[in-house]
């Protein structure tokens, strides 16, 4: 099942969800949608499940106009953050629930083994017999989430389904989708606030940003070519270095306190503002590239690696070293970092709270 949304707007009174938002979901794609609260995720989703009917605008599922078909003849199933459980009834009759209606009903014994068999995968199959009200968040999560997986969907909707789940599972069940929807090969429209998420989920990653697609690729485009410094904030941790300052007449990039100079990976005109981003892993203590003078500010270990802050002047550079490269460092020691000038991004500078787009950047 392929899915697209052509211009589509919504509104809620004076509040504007969707603002001619296009959208291109392949079939069989895990396509992840990544944005904060209130960018329209939720209302996207609602929209191509025919629970809310855009203002303007066309939802297509494989070329055909949704305009006048019933939620329950779209052939998708969705999966909402809150859990939306039959409170009286216990975990097994929640899973078990879409496979006896009229257009989805299955024999009882083909029934129960698809059930048992989702419930494995999610590990509840030893909670088929409580009643919600028994349940943590973390479990009521995943039968929200094992009622929309024991659907016989060509397309699953999921609004945040791993957001109440503790860290360990949550990987565990990134790991899961993944391979359900390549076995399967259902299209799967994935909803998160989480770019950690879009990255290890995405067969392709959508940026949403009050009701409109800001950019669309894969993994590698959405982490090496960001259309703008709003995005490259939201891919990495620890977060991307993004410098202020201009354009030298030999080309060049210097700070405003010309502590810090950069030769720049491409060509832009003398005395533009710009922000130059590097991402902290692309930053060396012991590798080739151009060598800064500063000194170490803090050092935060994050596991098998350290995060070093290097004070150069009045701008703060982040890096990630290993633990052996980061032994000893303590605030105000000299080091000189590397930074290879291919892997610079270059942005135009941010201005009354706009991004500033890559340079370089197609409009």
């Amino acid at each position: 099942m392929s899915i697209a949304l052509r211009d589509v707007r919504k509104s809620y009174g004076r509040t504007t969800a969707l603002d001619g938002l296009d959208l291109d979901v392949r079939e069989g794609e895990f396509f992840c949608l990544l944005g904060p609260s209130g960018a329209g995720k939720t209302t996207t989703l609602k929209t191509v499940a025919g629970l809310e009917r855009p203002d303007a605008g066309t939802v297509e599922i494989d070329g055909r106009d949704m305009r006048d078909v019933e939620p329950y003849d779209r052939g998708v199933a969705m999966c909402f953050e809150s859990y939306a459980l039959y409170p009286h009834r216990s975990v097994y009759d929640n899973l078990v629930s879409p496979l006896r209606s009229p257009r989805h009903r299955l024999p009882a014994a083909e029934a129960r083994d698809r059930v048992g068999a989702v419930a494995e995968l999610l590990g509840i199959g030893g909670l088929l017999d409580r009643m919600p009200g028994q349940l943590s968040n973390g479990q009521r999560q995943r039968v929200a989430l094992g009622r929309v997986l024991v659907r016989p969907a060509r397309a699953f909707l999921l609004d945040e389904p791993l957001s109440h789940l503790d860290a360990k599972l949550r990987q565990q069940m990134r790991a899961e989708l993944k391979a359900i929807g390549a076995v399967r090969r259902t299209t799967t429209l994935y909803v998160t606030h989480d770019s950690v998420e879009a990255l290890a989920l995405g067969d392709r990653i959508g940026v949403i940003r009050a009701g409109r697609i800001v950019q669309t690729g894969t993994r590698e485009d959405i982490w090496y070519r960001p259309y703008d410094t709003e995005v490259a904030r939201a891919f990495g941790r620890p977060r991307i270095n993004l410098l202020p300052g201009a354009v030298t007449g030999s080309g060049t990039f210097r700070s405003p306190d010309g502590a810090l100079e950069l030769p720049l990976p491409l060509r832009v005109a003398a005395g533009t503002e710009v922000l130059v981003g590097v991402r902290p892993r692309d930053v060396s203590l012991t590798g080739e590239g151009h060598r800064l003078t500063g000194t170490v500010y803090v050092t935060e270990v994050l596991g098998r690696s350290v995060e070093v802050t290097v004070r150069i002047g009045a701008q703060h550079l982040s890096l990630v070293a290993s633990r052996a490269e980061a032994a000893g460092l303590r605030p105000d020691d000299p080091v000189r970092p590397a930074v290879r000038p291919e892997h610079l991004l270059v942005f135009e500078a941010d201005r009354a709270g706009v991004p500033g787009r890559r340079i370089g950047t197609s409009p």
